[in-house]
């Protein structure tokens, strides 16, 4: 299957944002594409004041123009993620909707781990301030694999994509807009070891650039094998990149350095 992963740089205007995502997925399916996915936050990156405005139900606008582009292109898209609304009135949840080649919505996952840090003389973000956290660990059996999802912070606790891996994943997606300050240091060395860790395919879309209000996302979109080889990887601008999954490739992996089948379920329950 070829896999395409879009990296933006969205901002405030949602209708722009939309409007290029769909741009970006009439590209890659035209370039044979059957699995297409967006970065966190692809269709609103803006201040914490406006996010519970742009929260929506789902489906609501966004991932309804999504189900029709997944219909037009028969291809499978993961909607990064977008601001979902919640019976709190106060918060909304970040949540990533899978869909399949008829427009259905097969598999929904809200962003369990909240990014609440704060980088002395550099950043500080608490986004429990505006988020509910979700709850439950989602994998889906699909006609071409068995997928997991998280999204950005989530990256940071890998018991997350233990779980994911004995549940039966082998390819994990990982939407993001990874701040600069920690993607340059963190970014690709983190994903390349879930990817080692669990002899898994990572699916990595991410925003770059600047949003408002003067915020720096580090982008370097990736896909990575499970081997940890980093197989594609954007540039530092708008773009789109490629790479064929190869499940038997993945299989030879795990036959070879049987890791897996080695945890010590005895000493560390999962």
């Amino acid at each position: 299957m070829k896999i395409a992963v879009i990296q933006m740089n969205s901002t405030d205007n949602k209708e722009e944002n939309i409007v290029k995502a769909k741009e970006f997925i009439d590209e890659a399916s035209n370039k044979g594409a059957k699995l297409i996915a967006l970065p966190e936050m692809f269709n609103f990156l803006g201040p914490n004041k406006e996010k519970l405005s742009q929260s929506e139900t789902i489906p609501g606008p966004t991932i309804k123009c999504m189900m029709n582009k997944a219909i037009e292109h028969k291809i499978y898209i993961l909607c990064g993620s977008i601001l979902e609304k919640s019976k709190d009135c106060r918060k909304a949840f970040n949540t990533s909707v899978f869909l399949n080649p008829q427009g259905a919505i097969i598999a929904k996952y809200r962003k369990i781990h909240l990014f609440d840090i704060k980088i002395k003389g550099e950043s500080f973000y608490r986004e429990s301030a505006t988020m509910n956290s979700g709850t439950k660990v989602v994998t889906i059996s699909t006609d071409f694999a068995k997928l997991g999802f998280s999204i950005c912070y989530d990256l940071r606790f890998p018991e997350l994509y233990r779980k994911l891996t004995i549940q039966g994943a082998q390819i994990i997606f990982i939407p993001a807009a990874f701040t600069l300050q920690t993607g340059k240091d963190h970014w690709e060395v983190l994903i390349r070891a879930r990817a080692i860790e669990n002899q898994v395919y990572i699916i990595a879309p991410a925003q770059t650039g600047s949003h408002p209000p003067g915020e720096k996302c580090y982008g370097k979109s990736m896909i990575v094998d499970p081997w940890g080889i980093v197989i594609a990887k954007a540039s530092d601008k708008e773009m789109i990149i490629y790479s064929e999954i190869d499940l038997l490739y993945q299989n030879k992996v795990r036959k070879e350095i049987p890791s897996l089948s080695h945890i010590r379920k005895d000493i560390f329950p999962i």
